[in-house]
């Protein structure tokens, strides 16, 4: 089997701030090659609209000039939202569906010829705790996390063969300006998570740094914090007092519209 480059080349999509911004900081202090890439234009940032099939082949075809070949693809782009069954509309399902999960699928299909003929490298989806835990009000979000979860499951079955590895990542909240850009109707669920955001205890470089410890370790599915790890765990062990917790939480976000 080809050995990776060395020193790593990595490309992060939605890599202009937080938690993308993040990885390209942290796989840097190793040493890393890093493309960031982002749809917002910025010094050092490669154009990228994850949507765009276009704009895919135009980052490989600059990553085989450049690089000759990819060692780390990294899907970090993504939207946040979400909201209520009767108050979420399909366009905004839409947006969710095109940017959390096909921009992961246009992302993963694009490289796995690169993949596949060297015989190595790794795919790296950022997901969500919503991709394995599902609270009210976040439908569109939840059901786009959960496919990218299965996503790279998928992935990591069909490439093992040629030596390539598929991680997932599912972190809980952490203190991003993601929801800065959120567009939904339903303002209750924006009000809420806009506040459990900007408490959550960690940032995102505590987030890439268990990451990156955790994808060193050949960590599949990665639940790097630990109010994650808490409320997956509930889910898997106790499903009841789950179903109590999401069922509480459901009510207290019809409250707020009180």
């Amino acid at each position: 089997m080809t050995q990776p480059h060395q020193p790593p080349r990595v490309l992060i999509t939605g890599a202009a701030s937080g938690l993308g911004a993040a990885f390209a900081r942290a796989w840097e202090a190793r040493g890393a090659t890093v493309l960031r890439t982002d749809r917002t234009p910025g010094e050092g940032i490669h154009p990228l609209d994850i949507t765009s099939d276009a704009d895919w082949a135009a980052v490989r075809d600059h990553v085989e000039q450049t690089w000759g070949g990819l060692d780390v693809l990294v899907n970090n782009a993504g939207i946040a939202g979400g909201g209520r069954l009767d108050v979420a509309g399909i366009d905004e399902w839409q947006r969710m569906v095109d940017v959390n999960l096909l921009g992961a699928v246009r992302g993963t299909a694009t490289f796995t010829p690169t993949f596949k003929r060297q015989r190595s490298g790794a795919v790296v989806n950022v997901a969500s705790l919503a991709g394995l835990v599902h609270p009210a009000g976040m439908g569109s979000y939840n059901a786009t996390k959960a496919a990218v979860v299965a996503l790279t499951e998928t992935t990591g079955h069909e490439l093992a063969a040629y030596g390539v590895r598929a991680h997932v990542v599912c972190p809980s909240y952490f203190r991003t300006n993601l929801m800065a850009e959120v567009e939904s109707r339903d303002t209750a669920l924006q009000q809420v998570v806009t506040r459990l955001v900007a408490e959550a205890p960690l940032g995102p470089d505590d987030i890439a740094a268990a990451v990156l410890e955790a994808i060193d370790a050949g960590v599949e599915v990665i639940v790097p914090d630990d109010a994650a790890r808490s409320a997956y765990q509930l889910k898997l062990t106790d499903r009841p007092s789950y179903d109590a917790v999401m069922r509480a939480q459901a009510r207290k976000l019809e409250a707020v519209d009180g």
